[in-house]
This record gives C-alpha cells, structure tokens and sequence, in this order.
C-alpha cells in the first residue's frame, strides 16, 4: 500500500526536527526499547524473540499493551506462503485486546488505562471508502495488522488511527470472549452471513468448521434459518457445531457431500453456501450444492486459484460474493455478546501464556490432533 508509513519512519517536524506526537512526551517509549514477540521470517519459519518497542509514529496512534491474542487460520497462511508479499521480520497477529499505554495528540477517544479491543481492520474514517463502510479497504489502513504492519503477536502494538480501530471494553466484560470480536465474529457474520442473504426459513451450508465457519454458524441464527449443515473432515469440530446449533453435519472424508446435500434438500440444493477453508475443493464444493436462486459466500482466504464452473451455473440466478470483513458490525456483535445471545468463549479450546507462542502456533496447526478452535495466549 503505497500511502502506508514504514515502520521503521519516525516522525519529522519542520526543518527535519522531530516533534513529539505522544501525549506523554515519549516516556512510553524511552522506558525500554525492545519487547518479544512472535517474528516472521519467511515461509515455515518463526521465532518468538526480541523486537524493536513500537513507538508513535503518527498522531492519531496509540500503543497498546496486549494482555489476550490469538492466532487466526489467516497467520497459517502466512507461514505456509501463501501471501508472499508479507515481509520477513513482520511480527504478525491481527486480533486481541489490551490496555493502552501511549496515546498519540490528537487521539480523542481513548486515554492511558483504557482497556479495548484491536479491530483487525485500521479506519481511518475519512477516506472515500470508509465512508462507504468499507472500512477494509480503507486507503490509509485496511487490513494491515500483522500483514504490511507489525501486529499484535507480541507485547506491545502500534494501532494506528486508533479513535476509529479501537472499541472500548465495557467494565467486567469477558475480554476473553471480546477477542473474537476482533476478528472471526465479525468476519463469519459480514462475510458469510450478511453476504449471504441468510433468511428466515432458509437451508443453509457452512463450509467449514474452524473457528471462522463456527462464528458464521452462530451468528446466522439471528436469521433463523431452517437448516444449518455443517460440512467438515474433522468429527470433532462436527461434533461441537452440532451444540452451537447445526442442525446436520456431514463428514466429506467419510461421504459424498453433495448426494448427502441433495438428498436432504429433495435434490434442490441450499439456499445459502457459505465457503469457510479457502482451497479450491471446497469452493469447487460450494458451487455443486447451490440451488437455483442460491447465494454462494466466500469466506476463505484462497492462496490458489479455483475454477468457476460458468457451463454450469450461468443460467442458475445465483450469486456469488467475496469480501474481506469491514468490521462495521462489531458494535452490534458486542451488544450480542455482552447479553449473552451468542457466547464466543465456548470457542476457545486452549489457552497459553505469551511466552508459549510458539507451542500455541503449533496446536493451533495441528487442530485435527489437539482438537482446537481458538487459543487464547496471554500476558
């Protein structure tokens, strides 16, 4: 992203004297000057090491103290490859939530001590496609967390126009479920089920159940629809979308997902498919299992390219979008959560302190073994 600042840019004043943008005239920063975090350094390789503290760069940024982080199927794509512009010596993560440490001048609604939520989307809220809601594309943001900039994997992090990145923690919230909402919630519900058009009455198939397919399942509830199928390879996870409401579960290892679909669609197809891997045989999957009149929904970040199968489809009305989540849903996802219509934390399976990075990466990588969703690592 060409409008991006490096990391690595401090902040120049006029005739090149630097000027202080934090409102504490830098003591933050001048308090140590190095923290550990999870680095990236290439394709399968990571360290959990020392790295430069982030400092303010701008002065609509904050520094927050991360107390809970996660790591998101997006961060093993990273490793494997699949996103090569992502630098080596990235510190990576794009949720959690933390205490703010630093604040830069002209931030106005956070302060030092405010407990808040990371969006893993950064706002600027100016810029024509933030007007838009499109807060993902926003041109001096996006999502850069843990991708074009240093992310939260790691003690400290830099957010940058924090007044429209941040969400503040209600007194005696759950933070370990406000995690979820930086990220999965959200994604699941504008991605998938906004996107999909999920109705009331409606058969629906969610694609996937990691941690992202799980958030879609409960938060297309909302919607009531008919039938909830969840199609995945892992039995466990089966089993758990079963108790977050599934009505019907396929095993796609164990049979042929699309006769099993059509058999109990009276051979019509879904209403909905909500695609939540990101390979092309489950995109591939999404396309055989739609109805006429249906809407496929992308979620999953694909790294290969799929095949879109126009001899089959172009004469079936359907639809088919892609998003990349905008997060203009978290307020209302926090409400939910805070009066316990939807109960994130029945997500998390495995907890570890910061420390452990590198073993919380590793179970996380190897969800089918550990029976994993979502880990939480601490401060």
């Amino acid at each position: 992203m060409e409008n991006l600042i490096s990391e690595k840019v401090a902040a120049p004043g006029q005739n090149g004297a630097q000027v202080d943008v934090a409102g504490d005239g830098g003591n933050f920063a001048a308090k140590a000057k190095s923290m550990k975090a999870l680095v990236y350094h290439g394709p399968g390789h990571k360290a959990w090491e020392d790295h430069a503290m982030p400092v303010i760069i701008k002065t609509t940024d904050v520094i927050v103290k991360v107390l809970k982080t996660t790591i998101c199927g997006t961060d093993l794509h990273i490793m494997k490859g699949d996103m090569p512009e992502v630098e080596e010596g990235r510190v990576l993560g794009h949720e959690g939530v933390g205490i703010i440490e630093e604040v830069g001048t002209s931030v106005s609604n956070f302060k030092v001590g405010d407990h808040v939520i990371i969006s893993c989307v950064t706002s600027c809220g100016k810029c024509e496609y933030c007007k838009k809601g499109m807060y993902s594309h926003c041109e001096d943001g996006g999502w850069i967390l843990g991708y074009m900039i240093d992310g939260v994997q790691a003690e400290y992090v830099r957010i940058p126009h924090a007044d429209n990145s941040l969400y503040p923690i209600p007194a005696g919230a759950d933070e370990e479920a406000l995690v979820m909402l930086s990220d999965i919630l959200p994604t699941g519900f504008e991605c998938g089920v906004l996107n999909g058009q999920v109705k009331p009455g409606d058969t629906i198939a969610i694609v996937g159940a990691g941690p992202v397919g799980m958030a879609a399942l409960l938060t297309s509830q909302f919607y009531t629809p008919a039938e909830i199928i969840v199609i995945d390879q892992d039995d466990n996870r089966l089993e758990v979308a079963r108790t977050f409401g599934a009505t019907q579960t396929i095993n796609s290892a164990a049979e042929n997902a699309v006769e099993k679909i059509m058999s109990l669609t009276n051979g019509k197809g879904v209403d909905t498919a909500i695609e939540a891997v990101g390979v092309p045989a489950t995109f591939e999957l999404c396309q055989e299992i739609i109805a006429a009149g249906g809407h496929i929904a992308n979620i999953g970040v694909h790294g290969k390219s799929v095949t879109l199968h126009l001899e089959a489809l172009w004469d079936r009305n359907i639809s088919i979008t892609t998003r990349l989540v905008d997060t203009v849903t978290t307020p209302m996802l926090l409400k939910t959560v805070q009066s316990k219509r939807i109960q994130p934390n029945k997500l998390i399976t495995h907890r570890f302190k910061l420390d452990k990075m590198i073993d919380a990466y590793e179970t996380f990588g190897n969800a089918a073994k550990e029976k994993a969703l979502k880990v939480i690592i601490e401060s």
